[in-house]
């Protein structure tokens, strides 16, 4: 498993055959079935466009995804989320973050040992706290087409968008997110338990957020850029 949560997250468009592949010539020889399965457990789908969307869940309705050339040009017009798998020396963790998409701000982040949607729920009421967006985009993952999540979406006045199945693209920000923390914080230390990833992820955000200068915002943190268009809004 965590072997294939490096490889995805370096190429998040491999499905089970080319994992399957890729794994045998690392030595670990497992059937297409088995890589499928450990997906499915690790909440990993190869992301690729396809002709279909598919639901997240019987009975919940899927919202149209809202932002196709839409431009983002401030804080607080688009916040989206996604979940991750984050391996431990012994076992796992999932770990979910809200993330502003003009700054990159990360607005809240919450850690579970199941993918019940109570610890996204929390997340977001924490993030709704000191604001709130006027699109909040997701996958159709079940927590995230749940009515406990559309509904209080809506009761904020919040606009609901959702990528088509498998759209690498509807939802990019987080997946650089998800490299980002992974490959500057997960893979270095190999944390052993549980107190100990959340001490390190608790250190990395603060960092992400306030140290770390992106490119992207000219060289600027993302909670400079967050904190200077809610004071300019204001």
């Amino acid at each position: 498993m965590r072997l294939l949560d490096r490889e995805y997250t370096a190429h998040p468009f491999l499905g089970s055959r080319r994992l399957q592949k890729w794994l045998s010539e690392q030595g670990e020889v497992v059937n297409r079935k088995r890589v499928q399965r450990l997906m499915r457990l690790m909440g990993l789908e190869a992301i690729y466009p396809k002709p279909k969307l598919s639901v997240g869940g019987r009975g919940h309705r899927i919202y149209p995804y809202l932002l196709r050339n839409v431009p983002i040009d401030r804080a607080d017009h688009v916040w989206s989320t996604d979940i991750t798998y984050i391996p431990l020396a012994r076992g796992f963790m999932y770990l979910a973050a809200i993330i502003d998409w003009f700054s990159r701000y990360v607005l809240a982040w919450r850690l579970s040992n199941t993918l019940d949607g109570s610890f996204c729920l929390e997340m977001l009421e924490e993030a709704l706290s000191d604001g709130r967006p006027e699109v909040f985009n997701t996958d159709q993952g079940v927590q995230f087409t749940a009515s406990a999540w559309t509904g209080r979406l809506e009761s904020a006045g919040v606009a609901v968008s959702m990528d088509g199945k498998g759209r690498c693209l509807d939802n990019v920000f987080v997946e650089r997110l998800w490299r980002s923390v992974k490959y500057e914080e997960v893979y270095l230390h190999r944390y052993e338990a549980v107190p100990q990833l959340v001490n390190g992820l608790e250190r990395y955000f603060a960092y992400y957020n306030e140290g770390r200068p992106h490119q992207s915002l000219d060289y600027r943190t993302p909670a400079a850029v967050y904190r200077e268009c809610r004071r300019s809004v204001g």
